[in-house]
């Protein structure tokens, strides 16, 4: 069975993208592991937090324990600060990971890929799914990384399909809404994540939707977006989350359903 290192921005990203092909993968007897590029320094602040307890220590805390709901077998951090969103002056913080020499936070992710032995690396898209600073950084660590890789693992490039969510938000009456619109300019002024065109695996992780639901509420401290999800009705949570999509960059053309996470 292959070992697997997917790369993710913040603590929480893992649970809403890529949690049901990573609890999959356990189950299939894959080595999985998650690496976090930053703390997630500018999630929110929940109201009980301990005496001396910050922002980055809860959301540590409940990454591991997110990790132990999917059950990865290591979690990394490569010790970068959150960037903010487009626009913010955090983005250009000399510590922040947008900011960031690419050959630098490449080799930190390469080390990682390296002692894994990783047959598979994943990322992002190459707009991060919604034009974060930290989601786009994410997809050049990713291809950089496996260049630099000494054993040059398959890279996969998590997305979202937004035909399939157009779909879904025209089913549902939706349409016209601004805050479902898919074709909207995300946080870059592109719209979210891709069209079906240009994905190449879409996951079935349907049986593995209790270890998604369960991951999310481990990071609760973030209640606005993860409360968001959380909120949805079972069979809504269903349609939204019981697939996931991937690029593979060199794959001909075309989206099929099938598992990609093959060593």
């Amino acid at each position: 069975m292959p070992t697997i290192v997917f790369l993710h921005a913040h603590p929480d990203d893992e649970a809403s993208q890529t949690s049901g092909s990573m609890a999959r993968a356990v189950a299939d007897g894959s080595r999985v592991v998650e690496v976090f590029a930053t703390h997630g320094d500018h999630g929110e602040a929940p109201s009980d937090l301990e005496p001396g307890e910050t922002v980055i220590d809860r959301r540590r805390k409940e990454a591991e324990a997110a990790a132990a709901v999917i059950g990865l077998h290591r979690v990394v951090w490569l010790g970068y600060a959150d960037s903010g969103m487009s626009g913010w002056e955090q983005n250009a913080h000399e510590q922040a990971f947008a900011a960031a020499p690419l050959e630098e936070a490449a080799a930190r992710f390469a080390e990682v890929l390296d002692e894994e032995h990783a047959d598979i690396a994943v990322g992002y898209d190459w707009h991060g799914g919604y034009g974060h600073p930290d989601h786009v950084k994410v997809h050049h660590v990713l291809h950089r990384a496996a260049e630099l890789a000494a054993r040059r693992p398959r890279v996969l490039e998590s997305t979202m399909n937004r035909d399939a969510m157009r779909r879904f938000i025209e089913a549902a009456g939706l349409a016209g809404a601004e805050d479902y619109d898919p074709d909207r300019p995300m946080d870059d002024g592109n719209p979210l994540g891709e069209p079906e065109s240009a994905i190449h695996w879409r996951v079935d992780v349907s049986p593995w939707l209790d270890r998604r639901r369960a991951a999310l509420q481990a990071h609760a401290s973030q209640a606005t977006d993860v409360g968001m999800m959380l909120a949805m009705p079972p069979e809504v949570f269903a349609v939204v989350f019981g697939h996931e999509h991937y690029i593979e960059p060199g794959r001909p053309d075309g989206m099929v359903e099938g598992w990609p996470f093959i060593g």
